[in-house]
């Protein structure tokens, strides 16, 4: 099973923003030296270090950050996700991600989607309503731009004539693409075109990918893929030498987590979509720490870790899993690096 790590570059109340870019490239740099086989970068927009519901991060753009740590690592694979398509421009996109393809020689996981929140749809002043329409269009045109020496297109957002891109992709025919499944009709969608996804353990539970997962497989067989999908696992992972020290150190971050996510979904439940974000909030208003260690993120020494991911496997026949490792902010970096650590050298071989 390969393993990844998400690379939170919080941007937390009381430091500064080069601490957290200097943070995230150590982290990236360690990674690779403790055996991951790659690392991945969200999207953020307009996350400042406070206020309710927000989720502070430095990434407003992914691929300069990715393009930065791929000429700070040598051989760990850079990854989005995700990148949120809709907010950009499909030509200069398909430009930008074939550019780090090649600067990268060949390690880019292009992780796409359009994010489940509108906040950013409205700084950049884009209706989130038109979002769905715009990534089928937006996915169009990159991959006819990356695999067409020249190309023409004409929809209802985005019209082309004869463009030429150059240069094209490292990888051929193109980085490997995968989609962030988390509404439950995303799931059938995805496995009808044959597209690899994410599935988290954030907003949703174990329980709750038991049900979506199989309608992705059976989607996928139908459609006649060869195969039968191919699931990662976004999940929040704490490790520590002791199990005392694996359940409490990180407990403080993690309801933070669910506050602030939670808080998230109600101040956008007005909004375009914001029905199932305002049943997540209700689902997610009288969370307890035992049901968060019951089905949705998983904390332990090496040993339990391992076992527990090895039940994740089987359970939802995962092929890869990225480990969150600070979802709240509030763990400190040392420990931080210490379960990354831990999680790279001792958990990963066990999952191999």
């Amino acid at each position: 099973m390969r393993i990844g790590l998400m690379m939170e570059c919080d941007y937390r109340e009381g430091r500064t923003q080069d601490e957290a870019f200097d943070e995230a490239f150590t982290t990236a740099e360690s990674a690779e030296e403790w055996g991951f086989g790659g690392v991945w970068l969200a999207e953020r927009h307009f996350a400042p270090p406070w206020g309710p519901g927000a989720i502070p991060s430095v990434v407003s753009s992914p691929l300069i950050f990715a393009t930065a740590i791929s000429s700070r690592t040598s051989r760990i694979r850079v990854g989005t996700a995700v990148l949120v398509l809709p907010l950009g421009h499909p030509v200069r996109m398909a430009e930008e991600v074939a550019t780090l393809d090649n600067i990268s020689r060949g390690r880019l996981d292009l992780g796409i989607g359009r994010s489940g929140f509108p906040r950013a749809y409205e700084g950049y002043d884009i209706p989130y309503s038109e979002s769905r329409e715009r990534f089928g269009e937006y996915l169009e045109v990159m991959r006819r731009a990356w695999t067409e020496d020249r190309f023409s297109y004409q929809g209802n957002y985005y019209s082309f004539q004869d463009v030429c891109l150059i240069p094209k992709p490292y990888q051929k025919p193109h980085p490997p693409l995968r989609y962030a499944a988390s509404s439950r009709e995303t799931f059938a969608t995805m496995g009808t075109q044959g597209m690899p996804i994410f599935v988290g353990l954030g907003g949703a539970a174990v329980s709750d990918l038991e049900e979506a997962i199989p309608e992705y497989r059976a989607a996928w067989r139908e459609a006649g893929h060869p195969g039968d999908g191919d699931v990662v696992l976004r999940v929040s992972i704490y490790v520590a030498e002791d199990m005392e020290r694996a359940l409490s150190e990180p407990q403080a971050s993690a309801m933070r987590y669910y506050d602030r996510i939670r808080q998230m979904y109600i101040n956008t439940a007005g909004s375009y979509g914001g029905d199932a974000r305002a049943e997540r909030a209700q689902r997610l208003e009288n969370i307890t720490y035992e049901d968060v260690l019951q089905d949705r993120m998983v904390f332990g020494t090496p040993e339990s870790v391992a076992a527990r991911l090895g039940e994740l496997r089987e359970q939802l026949g995962l092929t890869g899993v990225i480990m969150e490792s600070n979802v709240g902010g509030i763990i400190p970096q040392d420990r931080v690096l210490n379960s990354v650590r831990l999680f790279g050298q001792e958990v990963g071989p066990a999952l191999a």
